[in-house]
């Protein structure tokens, strides 16, 4: 097969300590409407996706689930394959890292580096973000308050690592980087994203620490079996084992694969790939992948969406309220690549409504049961088309040209703005040329209203099949077409010739209104009650109940994703809990005195959610978490023995 027709895209591989969200749904989403465009455009595809099993974050997690790391992983990772599915995020391979092949193609990474005397021993001092898992140079950290470092990218706190090992010559690629940045000025999208890395190489590059001697989940380092490779040498080398690098029956996959056409990264991550990753390439002497493209942060609030933030949206929860296909386009049309995006549930309802229900959908509804009330189910091309007719075929190419050009250069927002434009010309064209009279008064430009619109609405589903793939085949089903990629969609759209003949057949709505459901969802964040008692007894007196009374109450397994002070309180804190299906909960709990925000994120609790809510300190509360004292009146928190789902009841 011939390599200038191969298109291989990446995203990063996600961290498996917790669910997939809307930040890392949107990275795969571009990917995957990446990968279906280009084989609308003939060519063939290899979509890489997968899991960052590794270090020393993810050993904390397990350990605090009382797993074993690989047990955790494992139970972890099945939660983005499924969102995956859901979305229909159509991945050639989903790659781990604690995959055999992989580990190999780490250890032959690592001995060809070695070898080529671009590996050293010596002793790192310095920085370490643990939940970025990254090393931070001391002019780059912010300080809080008592002067403590913190992570410039996750605002946590830095600890002071000091200890041997395994160096990566990075300073002597400087100038190697600089070179290629000035020949390849596009090489990353958007510009101001290359400027960020051209700047950061330009202020001097520091020997890159490869291995981690107190890391014991990772790959065993193959020179030294007391150091482990540290997680990003691990993680980047992903973009070469999941197409065969270092395995022996899949040489010629790797040499026709590699290397990749496009790399997509949020920002955070952009130095890791555009730094290390290039110069690992160059030093094991591989071509450099195309493009890398970099999306900003999606935004709650005008908070970036994190994990340990407890802002993050729940994409099953969003699937179930909105439909799939609804919140694909929305990502694609609302966010842009080159800035951060607020994710705002009302807007998506707005465009739900106005583009796809109202819009398309309409659109489509309307020229289906015109045509079919009138007896109109098979069309072929009229002779020749008047003026209005013709100036919306014109449209029609315009539209395509310009939407073609815009996908091909990333601008996928734009590319969609511009073609609902084009919706926009139809639904007018219609509504000017009145069909409904033309039914009556002349049946010749009936039947021309009705097959210009199935023209523009089969244009409109070529088109828009990378970002909505199953409503655009049943958009053309209606018109008595089915979706196949063996055929030529770009020459026959460029033609424009509107020579196609249409069977219509009826359908339910595309697309219909959304429920309203983000002015309950947009409140704040319901809170906890507070749970400590100040009751000093040793004596409990307890009123019996029965089984009816005790059924009553919600006993709710949830884990903390994130726990903070709250100002003017020297007892409470504000926890973000998970409890599964339930959602994200806020809770405030006066524990202050007994725990550091440290000690409870990530751990799992039990807590009582139907409770009614309470404000404390401003905030509203909703729920209780469980705690018991020992003798000497310090909190215990109560838990399960083991992992479980979050939202389990207690039984």
């Amino acid at each position: 097969m011939p390599k200038n027709n191969k298109f291989y895209v990446t995203t990063p591989i996600y961290y498996v300590n917790a669910k997939p969200h809307i930040g890392t749904l949107y990275s795969s989403l571009l990917a995957d409407v990446a990968a279906r465009w280009n084989k609308l455009c003939g060519k063939n595809t290899f979509f890489l996706t997968g899991t960052d099993e590794h270090g020393q974050k993810l050993a904390e997690c397990a350990k605090k689930s009382l797993l074993q790391p690989k047990d955790f992983v494992d139970l972890m990772v099945p939660n983005f394959k499924n969102t995956w599915k859901t979305f229909e995020i159509n991945y050639d391979k989903f790659i781990r890292t604690t995959d055999e092949d992989h580990k190999l193609a780490v250890i032959k990474l690592i001995d060809q580096l070695y070898k080529n005397d671009d590996i050293y021993k010596s002793v790192y001092s310095g920085l370490y973000c643990v939940p970025d898992e990254r090393f931070v140079v001391t002019n780059e950290a912010i300080k809080d308050e008592k002067n403590n470092y913190l992570c410039p990218i996750c605002k946590r706190a830095l600890i002071e690592v000091a200890e041997e090992s395994y160096f990566f010559r990075l300073s002597a690629y400087e100038d190697k980087l600089l070179d290629f940045f000035e020949k390849n000025p596009d090489f990353i999208t958007p510009k101001e994203r290359m400027h960020e890395v051209v700047a950061f190489v330009k202020s001097g590059l520091k020997d890159l620490s490869i291995s981690r001697k107190s890391v014991e989940w990772g790959i065993e380092f193959p020179l030294e079996s007391e150091h482990t490779v540290y997680v990003w040498a691990d993680a980047l080398t992903n973009y070469l084992s999941g197409i065969g690098f270092a395995q022996k029956d899949k040489e010629q996959d790797f040499d026709y694969w590699w290397p990749a056409d496009l790399q997509i990264m949020a920002k955070d991550i952009l130095r890791f790939h555009a730094v290390y990753w290039i110069a690992f390439l160059m030093a094991l002497k591989l071509e450099l992948p195309k493009k890398m493209l970099v999306h900003g942060y999606i935004l709650s609030n005008g908070n970036k969406m994190s994990k340990s933030l407890g802002n993050v949206m729940d994409p099953e929860k969003l699937a179930q309220m909105y439909g799939v296909e609804p919140v694909r386009y929305y990502l694609i049309r609302q966010m842009s690549i080159n800035q951060d995006g607020n994710f705002i549930l009302s807007e998506l309802e707005n465009h739900v409504a106005s583009d796809l229900a109202n819009g398309l959908g309409n659109l489509l509804n309307r020229t289906l049961t015109l045509a079919l009330n009138n007896n109109l189910q098979k069309l072929k091309a009229p002779d020749a088309f008047n003026t209005e007719t013709l100036a919306l075929r014109e449209k029609c190419e315009e539209a395509f040209r310009s939407f073609w050009d815009q996908m091909n250069h990333y601008s996928y927002h734009v590319a969609l703005a511009d073609l609902w434009t084009f919706i926009g010309h139809v639904n007018a064209y219609f509504h000017r040329m009145e069909p409904w009279v033309a039914a009556k008064k002349d049946k010749d430009l009936f039947y021309e209203i009705i097959y210009a619109s199935c023209c523009s609405l089969y244009t409109i589903g070529v088109l828009l099949w990378p970002i909505m793939p199953g409503k655009m085949q049943e958009l053309l089903k209606s018109l008595g077409h089915d979706f196949d990629l063996k055929n030529n969609y770009e020459q026959e759209l460029r033609d424009n010739k509107w020579t196609k003949n249409f069977i219509l057949t009826k359908i339910e709505p595309l697309f219909t209104r959304p429920e309203n459901f983000s002015k309950k969802l947009e409140k704040p964040i319901s809170e906890s009650k507070e749970v400590v008692s100040n009751d000093t007894k040793t004596e409990l007196s307890c009123d019996i109940i029965d089984i009816n009374d005790f059924a009553k109450v919600y006993l709710i397994v949830g884990t903390i994703l994130s726990c903070e002070s709250v100002s003017g309180s020297d007892k409470l804190y504000k926890l973000q809990v998970d409890l599964g299906k339930m959602g994200i909960r806020q809770i405030l709990s006066g524990i202050a005195k007994f725990f550091k925000p440290e000690d409870l994120v990530n751990k799992q609790g039990v807590y009582v959610t139907n409770l009614a809510p309470r404000k404390m300190m401003g905030y509203e509360s909703n729920g209780m978490m469980l705690f018991a004292k020992d003798e000497i009146g310090n909190m215990k928190m109560v838990t399960v023995s083991g992992f479980v789902e979050n939202g389990t009841r207690l039984s």
